[in-house]
């Protein structure tokens, strides 16, 4: 029987512990900020505000590239001779990391590649859902595993406030006169992934305390998610008030694991600081 072994893209924000306790092989993306190419996660996010702050822009965010997949891929393949390996990548409708990696592997064997269509928690929620499965049926024919992965990818159901629109506006998501129409209202869009594209779907007023619970009551109660576990999403500023009120809301709601999770560069480039989201699996 030959060894699964789970990949993913940093963009899928799965925290490092999680990641290894898992043996969940995860390859960087890019932060592009001062002309300077980073790897996603070697720089801290705090860096990414502090650029804005500085120049009133935000990064640009760019794909794994080919020449990466093929070493990435190659390298796993090394060290676990004859293993077979599940790609769970980044949404192919926001990044070209997916047609890269259909690229790379081209001329490699055994290698299965499975468009998430989402990202940050969405994703992290099915690379988890395939983890839980791995290891509850450690024999499980591969075939069967991506069938099981790709019936859940369109269950998946991610949604988030940016704590602030200067990030949208900087990165030319919104127009000036909506930006100053939002801030002068305290309006913040909820964003969601459809189709596997980010779309604001809707808008809420007020704090970010009470636009938080607004998003997080009327999450639950649209989507009849599974409750073994609950992905709460955090970009660095967020108050820890509105993180321990967001945990009564999920324990109150019957969630037996929740777990929170800090927004990478990726999805931190539209978040901005102090960012709120949630991402679960529908039954």
């Amino acid at each position: 029987m030959s060894r699964i072994i789970l990949t993913t893209e940093s963009g899928a924000d799965l925290p490092l512990d999680v990641a290894m306790e898992h043996a969940v092989q995860v390859v960087p993306m890019h932060v592009i900020m001062d002309r300077k190419d980073y790897l996603d996660g070697s720089l801290p996010v705090e860096d990414i505000y502090e650029y804005h702050e500085r120049t009133k822009k935000v990064p640009s965010t760019t794909a794994t590239n080919v020449h990466e997949y093929e070493q990435f891929f190659k390298k796993i393949k090394a060290n676990y001779p004859g293993c077979v390996i599940i790609h769970i990548g980044y949404t192919s409708k926001a990044s070209s990391s997916f047609q890269n990696a259909i690229i790379a592997t081209e001329e490699l064997n055994d290698i299965y590649l499975i468009d998430a269509l989402n990202v940050t928690g969405g994703l992290a929620a099915i690379v988890m859902f395939a983890v839980d499965l791995l290891e509850k049926k450690p024999t499980i024919e591969p075939e069967y595993l991506v069938e099981k992965i790709e019936f859940i990818v369109p269950k998946s159901r991610l949604a988030f406030v940016p704590g602030s629109l200067e990030f949208l506006k900087a990165g030319g998501r919104v127009s000036n006169l909506a930006y100053l129409g939002g801030a002068l209202l305290k309006i913040k869009p909820r964003i969601e992934l459809i189709d596997g594209k980010l779309v604001s779907t809707k808008k809420y007023r007020g704090n970010m305390s009470t636009v938080s619970e607004k998003l997080m009551h009327e999450y639950l109660n649209q989507y009849d998610l599974n409750k073994e576990y609950i992905y709460l999403l955090y970009s660095v500023g967020l108050d820890e008030s509105i993180k321990a009120r967001m945990t009564n809301i999920a324990k109150e709601h019957g969630f037996e694991n929740i777990k929170w999770m800090q927004a990478g560069a990726m999805i931190s480039t539209h978040a901005g600081p102090g960012g709120f989201g949630i991402a679960g699996l529908e039954r």
